[in-house]
C-alpha cells in the first residue's frame, strides 16, 4: 500500500498530465489500500500505533496527522481519511498503513533533502535570476509538486520574454544519506517575434502611423537586437489602450478598439497580431462656457483661468488640464470641496462638442492618512511630495489620480498604484500607495561619431534615485579624436521640500583643433536653482566659476589667436538665468509642439573676464498629412558683448560648429586671410534658422528608416579685434540645402546628411557629407 512520486522526467509536452496522473494514483492508492489489506474487515480498534521509516519527522507528528483515537472504533472510510491526511502533509514519498491486531503500523518513506538546486541549458536568463523565483531550496525537503510548480514558474518567465517554446523539466539525482540534487533542464527555444502587425477598420490613419503608437513592434532587419518585437500577449491590452488614447486625443470620441488578437505560427516562432478598430468621426470643440452652481462663487474668475477655444480638436487631456487649472484656482481662493464638472453637449450636425465647465460643491471628505508600501529603498518623503494633498486636506479624486501619474513618472518603480479606501469615519478616506521598486542605477558605455569630431567613447555612471532620496548623480568621462570631456552632476529635485531643483555640476573639457592649429581647455563649476513660473514655464538661476585657456597656437596662426594665448588662463565668474517655455505634447493641436528658451550670463562680478552673453532658442514642429510628415522650424541666436578692457576670446565666441549644415566645424564666420593658416576666429554674434521635414520612405516601419530634407540659413559675425580692419567680420549670409537619411537603430539614432552650400564666402570650408551617431549600449 502507498505511492512513490515519480522522479525521472517525461518529455515536456506531457508535463501537464503529470499532476493529474499523480492525483489519480494517489486517489487509487487511497481507495485500494484499506481494501487490499483489510478486505474482510469493516471496523477496527487500535490500542497502539507504531511508526517506522521516519528519521526527520517525529512519530508524534505523524500520529497527529492520523487523527485516530486509541481504543475507539475506526471504520474503513475513517482509516482511509487518516491515510490521506498523512499523504497530504507533503512530507513523505510513500505511506503505508498496516493493521496488526490492536496495533496500527504506519510505514513511511520520507522525501529526501535537497542537496543543491541547479539549472542546465539556460543562456538568456542567469542562474541568479532563476534561483530568486523558485521555491525549491537547498536543505529543504524535496517536493515533486513544488518542483513542478517551479518548472511552470520558470516557463512563465521565459514566456514573458517571448520564448513561448521554452520547455523546463525538473529531474533529481540521488545522493547518499537520502539527499537529491534537483536539476531543472531548460530548453530555451527561440524568441517568438511579431511577424506582422495588422489593423482592420482604420480609415483616417495609416497602418504605419498606428504602428508607431504601439509598444509591440514588428521584427525588422535588426530583430536580433530588438526586444520590443517580442510577442508578449500581455502587451496587447496595453496596446489597445494606447490606440484608444491616440484617437481620443484627436477628437474621435466614439472610437472603439474592438479586439486585439494574437495568433502563432505552427512552429510557434512567429506571431501575427491584428487590431480591430471602429474609428467614428473626429469632433472639434464648439461653444465653451463656465457656469457656477455654488452660491457666492463668480464664474467669471474661472472663465479667465480657462485655456480652451472653439474650433480646436477636442481632447480629453485638454479638458482635464483646464479642470485642474480651475480647481487649483479654487484652492488659491480658499474655496474647499470645489469641483469643476465638464459637461459635454454633442452636435452631430456640425461635428462639434459644446463644453460647459460647471463649478459645483463636492462631498465633504477628508484625507485621513497616506499609507505607503513596497518601497524598500526609496524614502517615504520622495513619494509623499508627489501629492499636493496631505493628511487632513479635502479629498480630490482628480488630484490623487495626477499624483499617481507623477509617482509613475519618477521612473523609480516598476508598478505604482494609488487607491482610496474608507477611513475610520464616513467623511474620511485612506490613500494606499503600493509600489514595486526597480533598479535606478546604470553603467553606460557610449560611442559617438561625427565627420568633424571623429570617433569618441563615453563611460557614464548614473543613479537617478541616489540613496533612495530621489536625487540624481551622474559621472561621465568621454574622449574623442580631438577632445576630452568629463563631468559630474548632482541634482536635488525638491530642494528644501519645495518644487525647486538644485543642481551642482563640475566640468572639464579640452579640444585640439588640428584644422585650426590651436587647443583650448575649459574648467567650470556651477550651482543652480530651477523652479516653475507657470504651468509650462520655468526659470533657472545659476552661478558659474570658470577658467579657460588657449594654448598650442601655431606660429603661422592669426595674431588674434596669439594675443589670446598670451592672456593665459583668466578666471571668470558669472551670474545667469534661463527662461524656458515648453508645450511639447501639451498644445491644443495634436502632433504639435513649441519650445522657447531665453538666457543671459553676466560675467564680471568677480574674476578677470567681463562680458554679457545672450542666447535665444525656439523650436516649433507639427505633424501633417495624417501625421505622416513632421515639419520643424528651429531658430537660434546669440550675442556676446565684452566691456571694460576685456576682449572676447575664441573660448567665448560662437564658431558656427554644427549650426549650418553643409559647412565644416570651423568652416564659416570671420577668418584671418592674412595669416598663413587662414584661421577661423568665430564671432560675437550668430543667427541661424533651420527648416526641416521628416517623412516615410515607403519602407516597412520596423526598419526604422525615414527620409528628411532641410534648408539652413544664417551667419556668424563680429570681432572685438579685427587687426585694424584686416579681418572681415561682416555679417555674410550663408545657406544650404540637403537631404537626410534617418535610421533609428537599436544601438542609437543614425543621421546621414548630404548637404550643398548655396550662399557662402570664397574662404568658407564646406562639408557635403556628415554622419552622426549617438549611442548607448
Amino acid at each position: 500500500m502507498g505511492i512513490a512520486a515519480k522522479q525521472t522526467g517525461q518529455p515536456r509536452n506531457r508535463a501537464i498530465l503529470r499532476p493529474a496522473l499523480v492525483a489519480i494514483l494517489l486517489s487509487g492508492t487511497a481507495i485500494c489500500a484499506p481494501v487490499f489489506n483489510m478486505a474482510h474487515a469493516q471496523a477496527y480498534s487500535f490500542s497502539n500505533v507504531s511508526v517506522e521509516g521516519n528519521s526527520r519527522v517525529d512519530a508524534a507528528t505523524i500520529i497527529s496527522y492520523l487523527g485516530i483515537g486509541k481504543g475507539g472504533a475506526v471504520s474503513s472510510g475513517e482509516l482511509n481519511d487518516a491515510y490521506q491526511r498523512v499523504v497530504n502533509s507533503g512530507l513523505f514519498e510513500s505511506v503505508e498503513l498496516v493493521p496488526q491486531g490492536s496495533t496500527l503500523k504506519v510505514v513511511v518513506k520520507e522525501y529526501p533533502m535537497v542537496n543543491v538546486v541547479d539549472f542546465e541549458g539556460n543562456k538568456r536568463i542567469k542562474d541568479e535570476q532563476l534561483s530568486s523565483i523558485v521555491q525549491s531550496k537547498s536543505r529543504y525537503v524535496y517536493s515533486p509538486a513544488q518542483a513542478e510548480q517551479d518548472a511552470a514558474t520558470i516557463s512563465e518567465m521565459y514566456r514573458v520574454k517571448g520564448r513561448l517554446n521554452a520547455a523546463v523539466e525538473p529531474k533529481i539525482i540521488r545522493r547518499s544519506d537520502n539527499r537529491v540534487d534537483l536539476v531543472f533542464e531548460i530548453k530555451e527555444g527561440k524568441v517568438t517575434e511579431v511577424e506582422r502587425l495588422n489593423f482592420v477598420g482604420n480609415r483616417d490613419f495609416s497602418d504605419r502611423r498606428l504602428r508607431q503608437i504601439l509598444q509591440t513592434k514588428q521584427a525588422g532587419i535588426l530583430h536580433g537586437l530588438i526586444q520590443s518585437d517580442t510577442f508578449v500577449p500581455e502587451k496587447l491590452e496595453v496596446d489597445k489602450q494606447l490606440l484608444k488614447d491616440f484617437y481620443l486625443s484627436r477628437g474621435y470620441v466614439d472610437v472603439q478598439v474592438l479586439d486585439a488578437t494574437g495568433d502563432l505560427s505552427r512552429e510557434r516562432n512567429a506571431g501575427f497580431v491584428t487590431y480591430t478598430i471602429r474609428e467614428g468621426r473626429s469632433f472639434n470643440v464648439g461653444k465653451v462656457s463656465v457656469a457656477s452652481a455654488v452660491e457666492g462663487v463668480d464664474a467669471a474668475d474661472f472663465q479667465r483661468a480657462m485655456r480652451l477655444r472653439p474650433g480646436v480638436t477636442y481632447s480629453p487631456s485638454v479638458i482635464e488640464a483646464n479642470v485642474t487649472r480651475m480647481e487649483d484656482l479654487a484652492l488659491k481662493k480658499g474655496l474647499n470641496f470645489i469641483r469643476v464638472d465638464p459637461r459635454i453637449t454633442r452636435n452631430d450636425a456640425d461635428g462639434t462638442l459644446d463644453v460647459q465647465f460647471v463649478v459645483t460643491r463636492g462631498e465633504r471628505i477628508f484625507v485621513e492618512r497616506i499609507d505607503i508600501e513596497g518601497n524598500t529603498t526609496t524614502l517615504d518623503q520622495v513619494i509623499r511630495r508627489q501629492f499636493k494633498t496631505v493628511e487632513g486636506d479635502p479629498f480630490n479624486p482628480r488630484e490623487i489620480k495626477q499624483a499617481a501619474e507623477r509617482i509613475r513618472a519618477l521612473g523609480f518603480f516598476k508598478n505604482a498604484n494609488v487607491d482610496a479606501a474608507p477611513g475610520t469615519s464616513p467623511d474620511q478616506v485612506v490613500l494606499n500607495v503600493d509600489v514595486e521598486e526597480q533598479p535606478t542605477g546604470s553603467l553606460t558605455f557610449g560611442a559617438s561619431y561625427g565627420a568633424s569630431a571623429g570617433f569618441g567613447v563615453t563611460i557614464s555612471l548614473s543613479e537617478t534615485n541616489f540613496l533612495g532620496r530621489g536625487q540624481g548623480l551622474n559621472l561621465s568621462i568621454g574622449s574623442a579624436t580631438d577632445n576630452i570631456d568629463s563631468g559630474i552632476t548632482f541634482t536635488e529635485p525638491a530642494f528644501l521640500g519645495r518644487d525647486v531643483k538644485f543642481s551642482f555640476s563640475a566640468n572639464y573639457r579640452t579640444q585640439e583643433y588640428s584644422e585650426t592649429n590651436y587647443s583650448t581647455q575649459a574648467l567650470s563649476v556651477s550651482p543652480s536653482l530651477e523652479f516653475p513660473l507657470a504651468e509650462n514655464s520655468r526659470l533657472q538661476l545659476r552661478y558659474t566659476l570658470f577658467q579657460d585657456r588657449v594654448y598650442n597656437v601655431d606660429t603661422d596662426s592669426s595674431q588674434v589667436l596669439k594675443d589670446e594665448e598670451a592672456v593665459g588662463s583668466p578666471i571668470g565668474s558669472s551670474l545667469g538665468y534661463t527662461y524656458s517655455y515648453d508645450v511639447r505634447g501639451k498644445t491644443l493641436t495634436p502632433g504639435a509642439g513649441l519650445v522657447f528658451r531665453f538666457g543671459q550670463d553676466f560675467a564680471g562680478a568677480g574674476g578677470e573676464v567681463s562680458y554679457v552673453s545672450t542666447n535665444v532658442q525656439a523650436l516649433a514642429e507639427r505633424k501633417v498629412l495624417k501625421e505622416e510628415v513632421t515639419l520643424r522650424a528651429i531658430f537660434e541666436g546669440g550675442m556676446i558683448t565684452s566691456f571694460g578692457d576685456y576682449d572676447t576670446r575664441i573660448t567665448d565666441r560662437y564658431t558656427g560648429s554644427g549650426k549650418i549644415r553643409g559647412f565644416d566645424r570651423s568652416g564659416l564666420g570671420p577668418r584671418d586671410l592674412t595669416a598663413t593658416n587662414q584661421d577661423a576666429l568665430g564671432g560675437n554674434f550668430f543667427a541661424v534658422a533651420r527648416f526641416e521635414a521628416e517623412f516615410p520612405l515607403g519602407l516597412p516601419t520596423e526598419y526604422g528608416i525615414k527620409g528628411g530634407a532641410f534648408f539652413d540659413v544664417g551667419s556668424v559675425w563680429g570681432l572685438d579685434n579685427t587687426q585694424g580692419g584686416a579681418i572681415d567680420d561682416s555679417m555674410h549670409i550663408r545657406s544650404s540645402i540637403g537631404l537626410s537619411l534617418l535610421w533609428d537603430t537599436p544601438i542609437g539614432p543614425l543621421r546621414f546628411n548630404f548637404a550643398k552650400a548655396i550662399s557662402k564666402q570664397d574662404y568658407d570650408k564646406e562639408q557635403t557629407f556628415d554622419l552622426q551617431v549617438s549611442t548607448k549600449f
